[in-house]
C-alpha cells in the first residue's frame, strides 16, 4: 500500500515543529522503510521568498501590497498538492501561521476556501505546543544556536501565538492534532494519522 500523508506543522518558535518536520519526513511509518536515504518534499510558509534580506518578508509576514503575491502563492501550493495528490507532503508552517500573524496586524484572512481544496486530499494539521511554563527553558537551548537571538527576548509574543494557533485551529474542518513537544514524539503522530486514516489516500 503506498503511502501518502500530508501534514501541515503549525506552533509558535520553540515548540519544535522543524525538527519534528524531519522526523516525520523520514518515519517509515510515514514514508516507509527505505534501503537508503533520500529527501521528502518540506515545504514551509516561512520562507522568506518576497524580499531580498534574511528574515525578510514571506507568505507569513507579508506586507499589504504584497497580498495579492501571497495569494497567488497559496493557490499555486494547493493547485501543485492536487496535481501531485498521491505524494506525500510535508509543510513546516502554513496558512494557520499566516492568519494569525496578519491579525496581530490587524488584518483577518479567511482560508476557508484553501482548507476546502486540502480537505480531500487527506491533508491534517499538527498542532505543536508546550506548556507556558517550560518556554523559558526552551528559550535557553535555542540561544545556544540561534543566528538571531532579538528574537527571542521576550516570550510572551509566543504565549500569545500559541493560543491564537489553538483557536485557530478549533475551527479548521481538517483533523487537528495538538503534538505536546514536552511529551509525544514522531510515533505518536504516525498512531495518530494511521488511526484516522490519513497515511493513504
Amino acid at each position: 500500500m503506498k503511502l501518502t500523508p500530508k501534514v501541515i506543522l503549525e506552533g509558535t518558535r520553540l515548540t519544535g515543529k522543524t525538527d519534528l518536520a524531519y522526523a516525520l519526513n523520514e518515519h517509515p511509518r510515514l514514508v516507509g522503510h527505505r534501503k537508503y536515504r533520500y529527501h521528502s518534499p518540506l515545504i514551509s510558509a516561512e520562507w522568506s521568498g518576497f524580499s531580498n534580506e534574511p528574515w525578510g518578508r514571506g507568505l507569513i509576514d507579508f506586507a499589504p501590497e504584497e497580498t495579492a503575491q501571497a495569494i497567488e502563492t497559496y493557490e499555486t501550493w494547493v493547485r501543485m498538492f492536487e496535481l501531485q495528490r498521491y505524494y506525500s507532503w510535508i509543510v513546516d508552517r502554513f496558512h494557520l501561521s499566516t492568519m494569525a500573524y496578519q491579525a496581530r496586524q490587524g488584518r483577518e484572512f479567511d482560508f476557508g476556501w484553501l482548507e476546502e481544496r486540502l480537505k480531500p486530499l487527506n491533508f491534517a494539521i499538527v498542532l505543536c505546543t508546550r506548556p507556558d511554563d517550560t518556554f523559558e527553558e526552551a528559550r535557553e537551548e535555542r540561544l545556544k544556536i540561534s543566528a538571531n537571538p532579538k528574537q527571542y527576548v521576550s516570550l510572551e509574543p509566543f504565549i500569545e501565538e500559541q493560543q491564537q494557533l489553538r483557536a485557530l485551529a478549533e475551527k479548521s474542518i481538517l483533523p487537528v492534532f495538538e503534538f505536546d513537544v514536552t511529551r509525544h514524539g514522531p510515533d505518536d503522530v504516525a498512531d495518530w494519522l494511521d488511526e484516522r486514516g490519513l497515511l493513504t489516500l
